[in-house]
């Protein structure tokens, strides 16, 4: 995996992603190993729901997603299982951050290092430097895990949730199934290559999603810049947290076989938006592009309301009620991301034949809302009074003029 960076390496995040101006450093130039280029991906074009203007990615995947309603802004060969690396580390993490919240983990439980999850030592791949058969919390392990990077915490907290690899692997499957994750699977917790480990651009759109929505208390770990175990102090190899403060997560990852790959979110006013970027050629690529990708999405979709919040938006007719009909609205704040300028249109469906009782808070229908004749979203149509069912006398008479 990853070479692991320790104190100096925020600085030479910053200056790979292009962050400090030509010459802000001026101090001795320090020896390079030149490793053989990586040659690039060919652009790779995208759909979207804006006509024309839609980026060229050089990776072999990438993806703009809106994180409110989940839908996919812009997209290039979204589905295709491809190797995630370390982006893997979002179920790790995920899992973890879940079991916390049911109480299942505790942040003050300890959690033992195996031989297998102990790093040796080694500066070949991205490690926590957990002791061999010393102990750590969960806390400090799911900050090892997403700030880090740390395979050996990654082994370490997968072997005391399941045992083992391979028990936490059914868990990380049984996850993505249940998230609608049909593009991927899992063969261990760290992303370390496996011709059977796979996922695809929009299942880890779908699992960054997951997470902001789901571990809301644990979600400000992946805006951390730094974390230090240990006596080592290493940096977050996102270098989008060091140059864009709208940025505030979640994952890279790195390997011969993936490329480099990352997975951002960003936060700007009321819109939150996810882009994912799988296999481009070097960390810089990986920033540069998902910069570029949040610029264009944030310039080209705006938030719009298709109805305000109390408003009644019909007046449903009700059957066999003492009242004729109910007031309808929405239950709840209804926003929808769309191309700028994009005019919206609403149209109201009641359920057929519509009868008393009604309680106050049920669904009646649907508020569909369109743009140019197409369906652009929709939300439920919600009565806003109760309507108690009518006399026996008076629902014959109703019935009869019916």
């Amino acid at each position: 995996m990853q070479s692991t960076p320790f104190a100096f390496l925020p600085l030479v995040f910053a200056l790979a992603a292009g962050a400090l101006a030509p010459g802000a450093a001026t101090a001795a130039k320090p020896v390079v190993h030149k490793k053989p280029a990586v040659e690039a991906p060919a652009p790779l074009a995208g759909q979207s729901a804006v006509e024309g203007g839609v980026p060229a990615i050089p990776a072999k995947a990438w993806l703009l997603m809106d994180y409110d309603s989940g839908e996919i802004l812009a997209s290039a060969n979204p589905d295709e299982p491809l190797p995630p690396a370390s982006l893997t580390k979002m179920m790790t993490s995920f899992l973890v951050e879940q079991a916390l919240r049911s109480g299942k983990l505790k942040e003050g439980d300890l959690v033992s290092v195996s031989e297998n999850a102990w790093c040796r030592g080694s500066s070949s791949e991205s490690c926590m430097y957990l002791p061999l058969n010393g102990q750590a919390t969960v806390i400090d392990i799911l900050r090892g895990i997403v700030i880090q990077s740390g395979n050996d915490a990654s082994k370490a907290i997968a072997e005391h949730m399941a045992g083992s690899e391979e028990g936490f692997a059914k868990l990380m499957n049984a996850e993505a199934k249940r998230l609608g994750m049909t593009h991927t699977n899992f063969v261990n917790p760290t992303g370390l290559p496996d011709p059977a480990h796979k996922s695809s651009a929009r299942d880890l759109a779908i699992l960054a999603r997951a997470i902001i929505r789901d571990s809301s208390d644990y979600y400000p770990i992946y805006a951390e810049r730094e974390f230090k175990y240990n006596g080592i102090k290493q940096g977050n190899r996102n270098a989008l947290l060091y140059t864009d403060s709208t940025v505030d997560g979640l994952k890279t990852g790195h390997t011969q076989e993936a490329g480099y790959c990352l997975v951002t979110s960003s936060k700007r006013n009321d819109m939150r938006l996810i882009t994912v970027i799988l296999n481009t050629n070097s960390a810089k690529a990986r920033a540069d592009e998902s910069r570029k990708l949040l610029g264009w999405g944030f310039s080209r979709f705006e938030k719009a309301t298709p109805v305000q919040p109390g408003a009644v938006v019909t007046n449903a007719k009700v059957g066999f009620g003492k009242a004729d009909t109910v007031a309808a609205g929405l239950g709840a704040p209804w926003t929808l991301t769309v191309p700028r300028g994009q005019k919206l249109q609403t149209s109201v469906q009641v359920k057929p034949d519509l009868e008393a009782p009604v309680a106050k808070g049920a669904v009646i229908g649907k508020v569909i809302a369109e743009s140019n004749g197409k369906p652009v979203g929709e939300a439920p149509l919600i009565a806003q009074a109760d309507v108690e069912r009518a006399g026996f006398m008076l629902r014959m008479w109703q019935y009869l003029v019916k």
